[in-house]
């Protein structure tokens, strides 16, 4: 399985749907907390899924399991919980949630899946984090490409 990871920040809707198509992704697995925002312009919701159908033939799912707690998110906007923090409450929270062990066997009828987050590059992204992870679990079946 192809991993690849994608931020829609600082991207057109025409950059970032090429980059899906491109690609050939099958399925865009939205691990936005909130997928609703008024800043998520073209990926908001159920917009998004419905461009990622018509434009790119890609399937949407919103899988909030992967996202982060309210109270961290909201501690790491704010400058209160530093990255290196932050990705070991967010390591804590998705192994206690079952969430890596779950992806391999939720997603295997897929060959090319694509995590989508705000972030506009993966450094400071919990989308990284989770990709990373998932790869840790099975390096022979997994490989992650950042978009």
């Amino acid at each position: 399985m192809k991993i690849y990871t994608i931020g829609f920040t600082q991207k057109s809707a025409e950059q970032f749907f090429e980059l899906i198509k491109k690609n050939k992704i099958e399925l865009l697995i939205d691990v936005r907390l909130n997928n609703k925002s008024q800043l998520a312009g073209f990926t908001k919701g159920t917009d998004l899924a419905y461009f990622l159908k018509e434009i790119c033939g890609t399937k949407y799912v919103h899988c909030d399991e992967f996202a982060p707690s309210k109270e961290l998110l909201s501690g790491y906007q704010k400058g209160d919980v530093s990255w290196d923090e932050y990705e070991k409450q967010f390591d804590t929270i998705m192994e206690k949630r079952g969430a890596y062990k779950k992806f391999l066997a939720r997603f295997q009828d897929f060959d090319k899946v694509c995590l989508l987050c705000s972030e506009s590059t993966p450094e400071q992204c919990h989308r990284r984090l989770v990709a990373e992870k998932v790869l840790s679990t099975a390096p022979d079946k997994v490989e992650v490409i950042h978009l």
